[in-house]
């Protein structure tokens, strides 16, 4: 007879997650359940650059905030610990919530984004959550209070609060970089 494998814990930790092995695959946890992604496709990485380019050079003229990317690791509970594909950070150190967060969607974690991140981060009470579906060629806009989101198709403007300009994004430009590339990594 066979032994069986050991069970997963009932809810990750902080301690648990810090003591997972460096695979090069992105761990998250979510309200204590461990996610493993597997590494991002070329078309998800190009929108990525884009919008990450968009936000640093609009970020220099308007300084209300400072962008990472992942892999970065967003505290916002001892048992949720994301990595999200793109974060404003507030350049006040004494409000660590997040601006912004964008998540590109890819299949593999498209349903997770939508259904299992999305309430969490409204939770969390991040200002803006944009979910971007490249192969729809629109974003989801949610605030915290949303229960619907707003479908953004062709210009993206994003004006957090102490900012004297808004940010504009042409969404079309993306989306046809993306559509011509391949998605051979």
């Amino acid at each position: 007879m066979g032994m069986s494998a050991p069970l997963p814990p009932a809810r990750f930790t902080r301690a648990m997650f810090d003591a997972l092995p460096d695979d090069g695959r992105r761990h998250e946890i979510i309200d204590g359940e461990h996610h493993v992604t597997p590494s991002p496709g070329r078309r998800h990485q190009l929108v990525v650059v884009e919008l990450l380019a968009a936000l640093h050079a609009w970020l220099r003229a308007n300084p209300v905030g400072q962008v990472i990317v992942a892999p970065w690791d967003l505290d916002l509970a001892d048992d949720t610990i994301v990595q999200p594909d793109i974060v404003v950070l507030p350049r006040s150190a004494g409000d660590g919530t997040p601006l912004l967060v964008i998540e590109v969607l890819s299949a593999s974690t498209a349903s997770r984004d939508r259904i299992v991140k999305r309430p969490r981060y409204q939770r969390a009470g991040i200002a803006e959550y944009w979910i971007v579906d490249a192969e729809s060629r629109l974003v989801e806009r949610w605030r915290p209070e949303d229960e619907r989101p707003e479908i953004i198709t062709a210009t993206l403007r994003w004006h957090p609060v102490r900012a004297t300009a808004a940010l504009e994004i042409a969404l079309a430009p993306i989306f046809d970089l993306v559509s011509s590339a391949d998605d051979e990594r």
